[in-house]
């Protein structure tokens, strides 16, 4: 959303600098180009008189939310800036002296067309596709302009009811000859800083237009383009939130980044290209989660049975011959590999930290898979595999959490089994206090301690 306000800023300094030639593109690149290859078409009077206009909106507007009850006067401002520039226009004749005026304007309504409607015309087919691109597009920009705006107010828009009323107003526009209409982003814009918080403001609206084409169309010739510009861009300047940015970036530097590609992206090429890069960095983030998932070493909070992450707990500690690990994802094909060696590498740093202290060696490793929400078949092949490597080295795998999805499958695939179910515990704390009593009562060895199993367990 600030990308597209960023464009249709930019898009605006045609009527600042007084221009009459400028591109359609809507990239940055383009429009630079466009302004400063016709710098000796650019205007100083324009200029002047719309950076006034635009620094009186963006003061009245700073003032009233200073002030919230004097809120009428920033609503009043994009008005107030109209009959004042009309005023000053006439006044000093700025028109003869490059400031570009609305200029005639065709007085009263549109006449009824509804009796020019021909169902036979041989364009009837060209029609019929053309509006219905049209009114795709025109659907989609009204929705998304619509949830974009949606996200300020903290209110739920339904798109079937959005689609109804733009076939309503379209339906009934074209009896009377009117364009195509929708949701626009400049003018939802300034309806929204004009403080306007529902439909009515559209009756209202209408109710001025109409009364302004039947009588007032004449004072509008001397009214200057320029000041349009200045409420459409102070409008636009309103809907980019670098607060949210500088949020971002401070809480997620992923979302930071998402939200940047999707300006970027929307600045330097289209609104399409914006949200491409942004959906696409999103799938990625998604895809790198899934693919290397977070695991982490588990310690004991001293005084308790509860386990932490000793990253996060600088005083979790290490529970004697016992390595705990968690696992915070899912476990799929995509990461299936990365886990096994991610726990291979746990498995062999903690091996290598007990011979360097010279202390007691390294018997269980216990996985919590209370994160774990599903597995196929790759992770319990993976876990199967982890399995033998820990019985190569003398070790034995305990689960601990695992859900009913994860335990159905395992117990389906004959891990369970082959495991022994005696190695698979409700929580981390009874896996960790049947392993020190192994360890305090049996043998440690764990093939030697299940030739010859402890009667106590």
């Amino acid at each position: 959303m600030g990308g597209a306000a960023t464009v249709v800023c930019l898009q605006q300094l045609k009527g600042i600098l007084g221009l009459e030639h400028f591109t359609h593109a809507t990239d940055v690149m383009s429009v630079m180009h466009s302004i400063f290859s016709q710098t000796q078409r650019w205007r100083w009077e324009s200029g002047v008189l719309g950076c006034g206009f635009l620094f009186f909106l963006l003061i009245t507007r700073y003032f009233s939310k200073r002030k919230p009850k004097f809120f009428w006067i920033s609503a009043m401002a994009p008005l107030t800036s109209v009959i004042l520039g009309s005023l000053l226009v006439y006044l000093s004749h700025a028109e003869r002296h490059g400031v570009q005026v609305i200029g005639y304007l065709k007085k009263g309504l549109n006449p009824p067309s509804f009796s020019d409607l021909v169902f036979v015309s041989p364009y009837l087919t060209t029609a019929i596709k053309t509006g219905i691109i049209t009114g795709v597009i025109a659907m989609a920009e009204g929705i998304a302009v619509g949830r974009s705006f949606a996200m300020f107010k903290n209110y739920h828009i339904d798109g079937n009811k959005e689609m109804i009323a733009f076939g309503m107003m379209n339906i009934a526009g074209s009896c009377t000859s009117c364009y195509l209409t929708t949701g626009p982003f400049s003018r939802s814009a300034v309806n929204f800083n004009a403080g306007c918080k529902t439909a009515v403001s559209n009756i209202v609206m209408s109710m001025a237009v109409m009364v302004t084409l039947l009588f007032l169309t004449p004072l509008f010739h001397y009214t200057p383009l320029v000041v349009l510009s200045a409420i459409i861009m102070a409008a636009m300047l309103g809907l980019i939130d670098y607060e949210a940015v500088i949020h971002l970036f401070k809480v997620d530097k992923f979302d930071f980044i998402v939200c940047i590609g999707a300006y970027v992206g929307v600045v330097f090429g289209s609104i399409q290209i914006g949200l491409v890069i942004a959906i696409s960095i999103s799938v990625l983030r998604v895809l790198l989660f899934v693919a290397r998932p977070r695991t982490s070493v588990l310690g004991n909070i001293p005084n308790s049975r509860i386990y932490r992450n000793i990253e996060h707990y600088p005083n979790a500690n290490n529970v004697t011959g016992v390595l705990i690990l968690k696992i915070d994802a899912p476990i799929y094909f995509a990461n299936a590999s990365y886990l096994r060696e991610r726990i291979a590498r746990w498995v062999e740093e903690e091996e290598d930290k007990l011979k360097a202290s010279e202390e007691s060696s390294l018997h269980y490793v216990i996985l919590d898979m209370g994160a774990v929400g599903n597995i196929d078949t790759s992770g319990i092949s993976m876990l199967e595999e982890v399995k033998k490597t820990l019985d190569r080295r003398e070790l034995k795998l305990v689960l601990a959490n695992p859900g009913a999805e994860v335990t159905k499958k395992l117990d389906k695939s004959k891990f369970i089994e082959n495991m022994g179910q005696e190695w698979i515990y409700l929580t981390v704390g009874e896996a960790v206090t049947a392993c020190n009593f192994r360890l305090h009562t049996c043998e440690p060895n764990p093939e030697k301690a299940e030739s010859e199993p402890c009667d106590n367990v």
